[in-house]
């Protein structure tokens, strides 16, 4: 009989875990696309949209998936358009003259890097899915200022390539290619400065082949939402973006990138040769100090890198790895398989409650590229999404700090130990009805 009450109780137990993670509350998921971008050979497509199609009301956003469309809905290879990158944000907004930016949880300056999602070339096989009982909380109607709404942007950056001169040094926004002494607002730009983003801005235009004749045609992002509705079952994950460049300084009153004052998004990989570095393979390794205000434990971890990217590891203060993520390359002709292109980023979800980042703690990110060659305007971001609690612990005693994931999962040793004890009920029960047949008890047929 104890065997059998204890049997109750653990059947009970999961039955109640299954439960929470799957209460009723159906994940929904919509597909939206974004407006019409107009591109040509060469041309450089910078901008942001304003109140985007986007799912409202008090919800937990559980992924974001994305890929670049033609008119027909077609695939469209990275050779021809290759995004650079597109973020969504959150704003409240009165009237289109009265915008309250919102952010993520940091680390960067003012509203630098303050996506709520983000990706590049890599979007197609990159996971954004966020595993359940999380959820990214928006829509809060205590949180959203009396008198305005919340509204979402769009900020895409994308090169058309077909035709040009030199896709890779397109793609790095080189700016001999981009024939631009100016950056988008006007200022000169630094002689030292031989690509990235204040080259490749809005309107301008990379080198093309001679010769080359090609019309333009409509491109779009088409983007998948998934989401639940927010109920007390959902555990709210904060959005952290990590940045190698980051200088760790804030200049009073100054929220824009600017020599030495925080986040400055890219730099540049000078070739092993020029650096008379090829004794270590001829790998660029670039490391930052960075400091987190608030604490938690790791759902979610991915890195972006740009082509020549070899990798990215984001250490904890005790040296253990809290996450490495690889870039994918592709090796093919097809959209999502482009050879030469980072197609994807491996990601990593460690085992909830195992890996915890402290209020405070100094942590370590890495970025490494290939330096064969040089490199203008590569990036080492790296995204966290962080839970103040991990589901099911008691928090009577502040939990061990871990930063390698624990293999097995606590669901999966209470089915091992369910199991255990199934087996071993059964076997005392078919012992006790044995022995019950012998001494002249029979029971009644069916």
């Amino acid at each position: 009989m104890v065997l059998v009450l204890v049997l109750s109780m653990l059947a009970f137990d999961v039955s109640c875990t299954q439960a929470f993670l799957e209460n009723g509350n159906k994940i929904k998921s919509k597909t939206f696309l974004s407006p019409e971008f107009i591109m040509e050979p060469g041309s450089v497509e910078s901008k942001t949209y304003y109140d985007i199609d986007f799912p409202r009301g008090h919800i937990a956003l559980k992924s974001f998936n994305a890929e670049v469309v033609d008119q027909a809905g077609n695939p469209v290879p990275l050779f021809e358009t290759y995004f650079h990158h597109w973020l969504v944000g959150k704003y409240y907004e009165q009237r289109p003259s009265d915008r309250n930016f919102t952010r993520n949880s940091g680390l960067c300056q003012g509203q630098i890097l303050g996506q709520y999602f983000g990706l590049g070339s890599e979007t197609r096989k990159t996971a954004t899915d966020i595993p359940d009982p999380y959820g990214i909380e928006i829509g809060n109607p205590a949180e959203i200022p009396e008198g305005y709404q919340e509204k979402w942007y769009l900020d895409v950056h994308a090169i058309e390539t077909r035709g040009v001169e030199d896709r890779l040094g397109c793609i790095e926004c080189r700016c001999d290619l981009y024939n631009v002494t100016n950056d988008e607002d006007g200022n000169p730009i630094k002689p030292d400065y031989k690509g990235g983003l204040q080259c490749c801005y809005g309107e301008t235009r990379c080198k093309l082949s001679r010769g080359f004749q090609g019309g333009k045609r409509s491109i779009f992002l088409r983007y998948t939402v998934k989401w639940i509705d927010w109920d007390s079952s959902v555990i709210p994950v904060e959005i952290f973006t990590l940045d190698v460049t980051d200088t760790g300084k804030r200049l009073h009153g100054l929220t824009g990138i600017s020599p030495e004052n925080g986040c400055q998004v890219e730099y540049a990989v000078e070739s092993c040769t020029a650096t008379n570095a090829a004794g270590n393979g001829c790998v660029d390794i670039k490391r930052n100090n960075l400091t987190m205000p608030t604490g938690g434990y790791v759902i979610y971890a991915v890195a972006h890198q740009h082509v020549g990217g070899i990798g990215s590891t984001l250490y904890g203060q005790d040296g253990n790895i809290i996450c490495t993520s690889k870039p994918i390359y592709g090796n093919g002709n097809e959209a999502g398989n482009e050879d030469g292109y980072i197609v994807g980023m491996s990601t990593c979800y460690p085992e909830p409650g195992s890996v915890k980042i402290t209020a405070g703690e100094n942590l370590t990110l890495e970025s490494n590229y290939n330096s064969t060659n040089n490199h203008t305007g590569v990036m080492g971001l790296f995204y966290l999404h962080i839970a103040k609690q991990a589901p099911n612990m008691t928090f009577s005693h502040p939990p061990v700090q871990m930063h390698e994931s624990i293999k097995g999962t606590t669901y999966a040793w209470s089915i091992v130990v369910f199991i255990g004890l199934a087996v071993t009920i059964a076997v005392a029960v078919r012992s006790w009805l044995k022995k019950r047949r012998e001494g002249g008890y029979n029971p009644v047929p069916k």
